[in-house]
């Protein structure tokens, strides 16, 4: 295995951060790194093993197919789009050495609530940002418009599925500042009954 070594496991979950998209270069992970990733990703709750959640890999190759997805989807929200916005488009297409899409798949036959999936398939794209960072990647877990556009869904993942969310990894060009975290007395609770 390819763990960073400034890290130990705490530590590492400890000071991971989100990269911007925009903010990473090559080196991203080798193909053998991506499935290992995706291997760690799947190590995650459960219930039933149903694994609810497929992960579509985008290679740089096919960034520009995608482009041509995600203009096509937006013009159908928005006919005139502006320079700026088909610009936003192609530079997300275009984005970090490693591109998935986390997919939402329900079992909807099985017993296991659809909250449960639901509730997987993020533990599952958790473990992989968590992969990234633990070998000296970092990663980043976009939604936005094309997360919830039919089309995009279609081009990427059956008609049953959902996307659960764009995941970019790769290397860092600055050092990542860290943002404002919840209060702790704000979140933990104590239930005496």
């Amino acid at each position: 295995m390819h763990f960073n070594d400034r890290t130990t496991p705490l530590t590492s979950l400890a000071t991971r951060r989100s990269g911007k998209a925009r903010d990473m270069q090559s080196p991203g992970p080798s193909d053998a790194e991506l499935r290992e990733i995706l291997m760690i990703a799947a190590r995650t709750p459960d219930h039933g093993k149903l694994a609810p959640w497929r992960f579509t890999i985008i290679p740089v190759a096919a960034r520009e197919r995608l482009r041509s997805v995600l203009e096509a989807a937006y013009r159908e929200t928005k006919a005139e789009p502006g320079r700026a916005e088909l610009e936003a488009i192609r530079e997300f297409a275009h984005s970090a050495p490693a591109m998935i899409v986390a997919s939402f798949c329900p079992n909807t036959g099985s017993h296991i609530p659809l909250w449960e999936q639901q509730l997987s398939v993020g533990a599952a794209v958790m473990n992989l940002i968590h992969a990234a960072h633990a070998m000296g990647y970092v990663a980043n877990w976009l939604t936005g418009w094309a997360t919830y556009s039919a089309m995009v869904r279609n081009a990427l993942a059956s008609p049953d599925e959902q996307i659960a969310g764009f995941l970019f990894i790769g290397t860092a060009t600055r050092e990542l500042s860290e943002r404002p975290r919840p209060d702790m007395d704000g979140i933990i609770r104590v239930w005496t009954g």
